[in-house]
């Protein structure tokens, strides 16, 4: 396993993320911020923060499949939120055991949660972009 996640002693035991993510592998992927779009640029569940955070987990998820990775390899997730409030994380959670639950995996919790005012696109309401690291 090229990541291992951690929450240090003296350090905040959180459990919605880690506070040290160690990387050891050779191959770096940096994966644009993704958003909720199927395949032919479509927005996936318009005005759903939940289906949204799934579908932009399964587009990250294909495009480190295309770089050879997966989740396992993951050693940075940032998520963009728009209009950020702490009563979004039950959705967000939901999303992200959704994505996990489709692909077989342990949910992968963002290493950083920001709330931004716009993305790209009106309909969109996250955008998630990873950094991986590869042997």
């Amino acid at each position: 396993m090229t990541v291992t996640l951690v929450n240090p002693g003296g350090l905040p035991q959180i459990d919605a993320y880690r506070q040290v993510s160690i990387a050891t592998g050779s191959k770096l992927v940096f994966i644009a911020g993704q958003v909720a779009w199927d395949a032919d640029g479509v927005t996936v569940g318009e005005g759903d923060l939940a289906a949204q955070v799934e579908r932009c987990y399964l587009n990250v998820a294909t495009a480190l499949a295309a770089a050879g990775g997966s989740f396992e390899n993951v050693a940075k997730l940032t998520v963009h939120v728009v209009g950020w409030t702490p009563r979004k994380m039950p959705l967000l959670l939901e999303g992200i055991a959704r994505a996990a639950a489709k692909l077989g995996i342990t949910p992968v919790p963002p290493a950083t949660l920001l709330g931004v005012a716009a993305l790209d696109v009106p309909d969109h309401l996250v955008e998630v972009e990873a950094t991986a690291v590869i042997d």
